[in-house]
């Protein structure tokens, strides 16, 4: 590739011709504040509408400051990123943003966290010149997201990851000049859109414009209340991001901790969602070769690829954007549904707790979760099979709350039956990580031989689209896996246009699956933190005893005492649903 000579603030470099003075001066340890800039490396995500103008330097023969973001280098090009004429359009233009900005930061969501907060630290700004007329858009309450558009800055970052990573098309930039906003079409509420809620407009968000609904005031209320017994699941992803919070490194485990903490925050079960996790291989890994075996016979009727199940986000988009493929993906609940559906029937009979009096809440790293406990079909006579969804950012903030010491607290184990995992619930956490556990229990089911080996790194890896080939003792099973829906659009299109030849395909909605949900700590673009993130998922599958699901002991005990058989007429009925071809007009009960 071709190299260019510039000088950025008196240091001669060199970068490949094509690069921006922000990615060139970023390479070289050089500080260049942004705000609608944003980027994960490695998973092609970036935004850079040149918006904001936060970013201006000086290029010595040009008249105007220029946009560093979208500015390309060129040779013998002289920049200067710190003198007064670009400190004063800085400050100028963000005074200009905080005059048209609410200054509640007191009760914001992202207070403290807030990036336009941050750059008014940052430059000093302590009263604002300008005064006048504030812009006013509408509210938007949905199962998962909360939209307060007063507080938007037009980065128009959640647009970027709305249209071009995700391709669901909920969000866009409408009007111009001052009433200009990002908005849905008709400015309809969330609910009324294709919106999959996964969260990744809130994760990217600058501001408070976009946040989650909050459940933790809710959940205290459970708590508190003597007449309920409390219970609550953990998904794989939080574990290995949840210490963040508490100034713990990216990628620290902290299983013991979490535990130990929900317990003192008062839960009356600390279960984990990972032994659901291992259910929903039993079930789904039971299906695929149900399928398979259908399939290899000729039956011409059957639907392969089998798709997973596992990501509410992922359900809810094909349902919108392929409705006619809506028998193809499998049929299992998702692990946080499936624990609800046991808990509220196997475990509250064993604990003498009538259903209306039990509540389960889930720990998720993600906010469709939200949105998919609140679906009717997860409803018995109107009671949900799990109650609440708090993200891994909510229990943080109900720790902080608690006075609770995080880093310091002894490590805790799960309570029992619903606690006990293995190796291949952990994985769940992460893109590859579900497909890899299925193959773990499908192939000793198959094959009624022992895997040669159980670590299937073929599988791994953080591209947005991969494939990989498992040889089932001489039966090729070929897999596709995807991250991020723009990619599941692709696989879906070969499917449809018959060209597929996958027999199994695994997606996700988020970049890297759960380990960067819209409900995880929030990382700025850090794509070390994702990394970190989805090396501690292997690493906590590696240090489990039990790494396949079928061996998970309470797992089998299970299956003896209440379900009978994988697929089978109890479990089919607890533990499997249907999908729906959904119109944008779809709207879900919001009571909860």
């Amino acid at each position: 590739m071709e190299q260019i000579k510039l000088t950025i603030d008196h240091k001669e470099i060199q970068v490949a011709k094509g690069t921006t003075i922000l990615q060139a001066a970023r390479d070289n340890n050089i500080s260049i504040p942004t705000l609608c800039y944003f980027e994960l490396k490695d998973m092609n995500i970036t935004n850079k509408p040149g918006s904001c103008r936060i970013c201006v330097v000086e290029v010595a023969g040009r008249k105007n400051l220029a946009p560093a973001c979208i500015t390309e280098c060129m040779p013998d090009m002289i920049v200067v990123t710190n003198n007064i004429r670009v400190l004063n359009a800085r400050r100028a233009v963000l005074e200009l943003l905080l005059s048209d900005h609410p200054t509640d930061c007191l009760v914001c969501t992202k207070s403290g966290k807030c990036e336009l907060q941050d750059l008014a630290i940052r430059f000093g700004i302590r009263e604002i010149p300008y005064a006048g007329e504030k812009s006013t858009h509408k509210n938007d309450l949905s199962p998962a997201i909360s939209r307060d558009m007063d507080k938007c800055v037009m980065c128009r970052r959640c647009e970027m990851m709305c249209n071009d990573f995700q391709t669901v098309g909920a969000l866009y930039a409408i009007n111009r000049g001052f009433d200009s906003v990002v908005a849905t079409a008709f400015e309809e509420d969330l609910i009324r859109t294709a919106c999959t809620f996964c969260g990744q407009c809130v994760a990217v968000c600058p501001v408070g414009a976009l946040s989650e609904i909050d459940h933790t005031g809710k959940v205290i209320r459970a708590i508190s209340d003597p007449k309920k017994t409390v219970v609550v699941q953990t998904a794989p992803a939080v574990r290995v991001a949840i210490g963040e919070e508490f100034g713990m490194k990216p990628g620290s485990i902290a299983t013991g901790q979490m535990a130990a903490a929900l317990r003192r925050l008062g839960f009356d079960y600390v279960f984990d969602t990972d032994w659901a996790a291992d259910l929903t291989i039993m079930e789904e890994g039971t299906e695929l070769l149900g399928r398979l075996t259908k399939y290899l016979a000729g039956d011409k009727d059957v639907k392969i690829p089998l798709l997973t199940s596992c990501c509410p986000a992922w359900v809810k988009f094909f349902e919108h954007q392929f409705p006619d493929m809506k028998d193809i993906p499998s049929t299992a609940k998702s692990p946080q549904q499936m624990f609800g559906a046991i808990a509220k029937s196997y475990f509250a009979e064993k604990i003498g707790v009538k259903r209306e009096d039990m509540i389960v809440v889930s720990v998720m790293p993600c906010l469709a979760k939200k949105y998919e406990c609140a679906r009717d079909e997860f409803k018995v006579d109107g009671n949900p099979d799990v109650d609440f969804s708090i993200s891994t950012r909510e229990l943080a903030a109900l720790i902080k709350q608690a006075n609770i010491k995080f880093s310091a607290l002894p490590e805790e184990d799960f309570d029992s039956p619903l606690g006990e995992s293995t190796g291949a619930g952990v994985i769940f956490g992460t893109t590859g990580g579900v497909i890899e556990a299925a193959v773990r229990t499908a192939y000793e089911v198959y094959t009624k031989k022992p895997l040669p080996k159980i670590d299937f790194t073929e599988l791994r890896g953080l591209e947005g689209i991969r494939s990989a080939t498992i040889d089932f003792d001489g039966l090729p099973i070929n897999i596709g896996i995807a991250h991020g829906l723009s990619n599941a659009r692709k696989l879906l299109e070969e499917i449809r246009e018959g060209k597929s030849t996958f027999h199994a395909i695994e997606i996700m909605a988020c970049p890297g699956g759960c380990i960067d949900g819209g409900g995880q700590p929030l990382h700025h673009g850090n794509s070390d933190v994702i990394k970190a993130r989805w090396e501690a998922i292997y690493q906590a599958d590696k240090d489990l005893p039990i790494r396949k699901s079928h061996e998970n002991p309470s797992i089998k005990k299970i299956y003896e005492e209440f379900l009978g058989e994988p697929c089978g007429h109890k479990s089919h009925h607890l533990l499997h649903t249907h999908y729906f071809e959904r119109d944008k007009k779809f709207e879900v009960n919001l009571d909860n």
